[in-house]
């Protein structure tokens, strides 16, 4: 004889028949099943469940059910869980065809082990580990990037790299004379710092000519190039990697892998040479504007006059001065452009994808601006230059 589970009821309604069909149970559904009701919960029903390996059938009655939308299929589905953990068979031949195709099309996928987030931290050594391991296989991409941009270099060398003339001449453009405005900006507020600062110091001890001096020489061994590498790479790098993360979404890049035409050659090395040329000029033409800026607050403010100050300019400004600015830009050339095209090479395929690889390429190429400035500083100071 069939023995039946207290029926609940809350504006929705549910009853579980035990011993029907033999050994098994019934689910009956009735009424309307709203998510503007009051729901009921599938754990509700899981102690007049079955023990565990009984072997026993689920099946559903849903004559008497009345509107429905999606907090049903969510209790079915709960159920369907709760049953299958119960190793119970689930017969769904009672359900209306609307609702049967809907669960399975639910469960036909099952879900990914490992998808849903655990709120558990991972342990600080796993931490640790996984974000080495992360660095050394960026450190591997990098070297294996600069690794084919050397080669790439070897075969333009050998006049055997291809690329197009006109695109190299349109990023000499863009990275020359384009960025000009701002470099005039940048470098003639610098000059007009340093003298400043200098000259609230230097004007204690009556030494305000000696302002020449200091805003000749920094700005030709350090802030000329190294306020231009900033803003290039801020302006150029950032550019470049924007350029061929596009490239990548569009799947641009793989087209030209599948043309026989190397990535590496048609589309970074013209970026490299554009900066490695083009570098230098803007470091010399910084330098100019800097000494300019600080020209005008010595001759403005202290009231030295123009042709006392170039003539202290121009003895405290060495031709080894300007020389190692002019090195340092290049260098910096060659790390904005690495950046720049490392981080476009390295983009994902989606739109976000392009933002983020623009921003690394700013972030990364200034960081290897500082670190190789202190690198030529040490240098420099070792070899007296």
């Amino acid at each position: 004889m069939a023995r039946r589970a207290a029926k609940k009821s809350v504006g929705n309604a549910w009853e579980l028949i035990a011993g029907q069909p033999a050994g098994g149970v019934t689910l009956r559904l009735s009424g309307p099943w709203s998510l503007q009701g009051s729901l009921p919960q599938a754990r509700e029903i899981e102690s007049q469940l079955p023990a565990p390996d009984s072997a026993a059938k689920l099946q559903f009655e849903a004559a008497e059910l009345g509107t429905w939308d999606t907090s049903l299929l969510t209790f079915l589905i709960s159920v369907d869980k709760l049953a299958k953990a119960r190793g119970m068979e689930i017969d769904r031949a009672g359900l209306p065809a609307g609702i049967g195709r809907l669960l399975d099309l639910a469960t036909a996928v099952p879900e990914r082990q490992g998808a849903r987030r655990s709120g558990a931290t991972a342990p600080w050594l796993e931490r640790v580990g996984k974000s080495a391991m992360a660095a050394g296989k960026a450190t591997g991409d990098m070297i294996d990037f600069i690794g084919e941009a050397t080669i790439a270099f070897g075969r333009l060398f050998t006049g055997r790299a291809r690329f197009r003339g006109s695109d190299l001449m349109m990023i000499i453009q863009d990275c020359g004379a384009s960025a000009l405005g701002i470099v005039t900006l940048i470098s003639v507020l610098v000059g007009l710092i340093l003298a400043f600062v200098g000259a609230i110091q230097l004007e204690a001890f009556g030494a305000q000519i000696y302002v020449a001096d200091l805003v000749g020489i920094a700005t030709v061994r350090e802030m000329g190039a190294m306020m231009t590498a900033i803003v290039m790479a801020g302006r150029t790098g950032a550019a470049f990697a924007a350029q061929l993360g596009t490239m990548q979404v569009n799947e641009e890049i793989d087209a030209l892998a599948t043309l026989g035409l190397s990535p590496m050659e048609f589309l970074v090395l013209p970026r490299m040479l554009a900066l490695i040329l083009m570098m230098p000029l803007l470091c010399i033409y910084a330098d100019l504007m800097g000494i300019l800026g600080g020209a005008t607050v010595g001759i403005g403010m202290l009231h030295l006059s123009p042709t006392l100050y170039f003539i202290e300019t121009q003895h405290a400004i060495a031709l080894n001065d300007i020389a190692v600015g002019v090195v340092k830009a290049g260098v910096f050339g060659v790390l904005i452009a690495l950046s720049g095209c490392l981080r476009g090479m390295q983009c994902g395929r989606s739109a976000s994808a392009v933002g983020l690889a623009a921003t690394s390429a700013v972030v990364t190429g200034i960081v290897f601006i500082i670190t190789s400035d202190g690198v030529f500083n040490v240098i420099t100071n070792v070899l007296r230059i």
